[in-house]
């Protein structure tokens, strides 16, 4: 959906390609990701959505194309431009990622000590307040290992807001959780975009978890983008009797075999075949010789 000129435009991409040696990930994504919102990215095992997080926050560096954020191509950073920037955003990890040595409160001090020179009271109070948003202001002096993985991607959640990004990057916020605490993940991220407008870009697979955050969806299917629209756009897809599913382009009939997570339809068929078809010649998925026991030789 293209944005109107009354719209801001945080995150901009444009025929983004993404190679590592020969093998091209991902291939001319165009996407724009608005104020406010928030994005769901998913697709298939090796679709390419995970680099392509990995390319907003810099991980990665493109092959070709460009990605712009808060109106800077981030190609064109120095050091010290990308650190601005990096400042304007946070980001859950799947795991949570927090130092293990540290308790709860310093993980979430840990951005504002490195970051700003406010006095050490003012962090104090700041923790509190972003734990409280999460739930977790009396755990405060925990372990991460004194909690239970819902509390972790909390206070994981709380230390990615410490800087009051405008961005927030989830990386399957809802992975391994419980339907109670992937619930509660799931109203977090409603409520910060909500009370902060902040932008939330998330990674995932969970279909209910994504048909409850998105404002709009984005699949991937072989690094290209294979459709993007709004929540009601692809809910509407999913609720097609497969009776109609056959009159669907190619594309949708993707999107619908994955919206419903069918055991039978055009992924299947093409892994199976993709599958029959290299081990008979003898390569992998890279092209690599596998004909012999023991490491991969490149195919001549």
């Amino acid at each position: 959906m293209p944005a109107t000129k009354n719209e801001e435009i945080r995150i901009s991409v444009r025929e983004l390609v993404k190679k590592f040696d020969q093998q091209t990930v991902l291939t001319g994504v165009n996407l724009d990701i608005r104020a406010g919102e928030t994005i769901v990215i998913m697709g298939g095992s090796g679709c390419g959505k995970s680099t392509l997080l990995r390319l907003l926050i810099g991980s990665h560096v493109p092959t070709s194309g460009s990605i712009s954020i808060l109106g800077q191509d981030i190609a064109s950073l120095d050091a010290d431009g990308f650190d601005l920037i990096k400042k304007q955003f946070g980001i859950l990890f799947q795991s949570g990622a927090l130092f293990q040595s540290m308790s709860v409160g310093a993980n979430v001090a840990l951005p504002l000590q490195e970051h700003t020179d406010l006095a050490p009271e003012v962090i104090d109070m700041i923790v509190k307040i972003k734990l409280e948003l999460v739930g977790l202001r009396q755990h405060a002096a925990k372990l991460p290992s004194q909690i239970s993985g819902g509390m972790m991607k909390r206070a994981g959640l709380a230390r990615a807001m410490a800087m009051d990004p405008k961005i927030l990057f989830y990386d399957e916020p809802s992975a391994g959780l419980d339907p109670v605490t992937s619930a509660e993940i799931d109203q977090l991220i409603l409520k910060l975009t909500r009370d902060f407008g902040v932008t939330s870009v998330v990674v995932t697979h969970e279909m209910d978890s994504a048909f409850t955050i998105a404002d709009r969806m984005v699949m991937l299917d072989g690094g290209r983008v294979l459709k993007i629209g709004t929540r009601e756009e692809f809910d509407r897809i999913r609720k097609l009797p497969e009776s109609a599913a056959s009159s669907l382009s190619e594309d949708e009939q993707i999107v619908y075999q994955f919206l419903r997570g069918a055991a039978d339809g055009p992924i299947t068929r093409r892994r199976s075949a993709d599958d029959y078809r290299d081990d008979l010649l003898g390569v992998d998925a890279q092209g690599n010789d596998v004909t012999h026991s023991g490491s991969a030789r490149p195919a001549r």
